[in-house]
């Protein structure tokens, strides 16, 4: 990370380099990968270590090879790759004169600007997520069943209250965990009815994590997490009858306890009402909600 700072009389600006900061915590977390390349991003990379840099990796650089960009087709990208240019950072690095010269005014510029990170075409937005998390990073302690369980109630909990504040139901809950070797592993389970019950949601999560118990003996759990897939709103669901004996106590009065929860805490502040079993642990600093679209 690199930090610089401007002051004048009247206002200071700080700069503040991140280009290989999720990078770097990848490699703080894992040993196996201080010293070697690491990118992080999906598609596009949003972080690059500096040994990665090294080799010509940058940050907004594309992942993909330089067919995949729009507009290269099979011959223009076999006319690129008689040039030794096979790689969204190769059209990036080569002069826009150069592109204009082997392909053309017009195949040539675009492509210059869509490696450099310009593209013309108009940006939607109000489209709504289609997935929300929280996770809980855990350290090397050990947890009791009990410690995870509470985590788990946390994390539920935040997110139902999401859910509804959106107006939003999920049909997938998603269960992430990393172990102390640092492997992943995630589990989910789809729901048989859309739904905002905390719950409901909280019964689904705790099954999961049963399910994972003996990996987490086995292996220790440094990260726990979930997240909630599938999400529609909830004014386009058509009700179910409650067949389940979890669903038929969320439709007894499940809505109705949430309902009355969430209202204190939109009057009187999150922390004005919690659950008995998180009273007393640290739930950790909540990470900013980014708007739901």
């Amino acid at each position: 990370m690199f930090v610089s700072v401007l002051v004048s009389e009247g206002a200071a600006i700080l700069h503040a380099d991140l280009d290989a900061f999720y990078a770097s915590v990848e490699q703080r977390d894992d040993p196996g990968l201080r010293g070697r390349p690491v990118i992080v991003g999906g598609g596009v990379v949003l972080a690059a270590s500096y040994e990665a840099r090294a080799c010509g990796v940058r940050t907004a650089m594309g992942g993909g090879q330089a067919r995949r960009l729009w507009g290269v087709g099979g011959a223009t990208a076999d006319k690129l790759a008689r040039y030794g240019v096979t790689t969204v950072g190769d059209v990036a690095d080569m002069p826009e004169a150069t592109l204009v010269s082997l392909l053309g005014p017009g195949a040539g510029r675009h492509l210059h600007a869509l490696a450099s990170g310009r593209d013309p075409r108009v940006v939607r937005t109000g489209a709504r997520r289609r997935s929300v998390g929280a996770q809980r990073a855990l350290g090397r302690r050990a947890r009791t069943a009990a410690d995870l369980d509470a985590m788990l109630v946390g994390l539920v909990d935040r997110l139902g209250g999401r859910l509804r504040k959106g107006r939003r139901v999920c049909r997938t809950v998603v269960l992430r965990l990393r172990f102390g070797d640092f492997a992943r592993a995630t589990r989910s389970r789809t729901l048989p009815q859309a739904t905002a019950d905390t719950a409901l949601i909280l019964a689904t999560a705790r099954g999961l994590l049963a399910a994972a118990t003996p990996m987490v003996e086995d292996r220790g759990l440094t990260l726990i997490g979930v997240s909630l897939g599938d999400l529609r709103d909830d004014r386009a669901v058509q009700l179910a009858l409650p067949f389940d004996a979890v669903q038929r106590r969320a439709a007894m009065g499940g809505g109705e306890l949430d309902g009355a929860v969430d209202g204190v805490r939109d009057r009187f502040g999150r922390d004005a009402i919690t659950r008995a079993v998180l009273l007393g642990r640290d739930q950790g600093h909540p990470a900013p909600e980014p708007p739901d679209g």
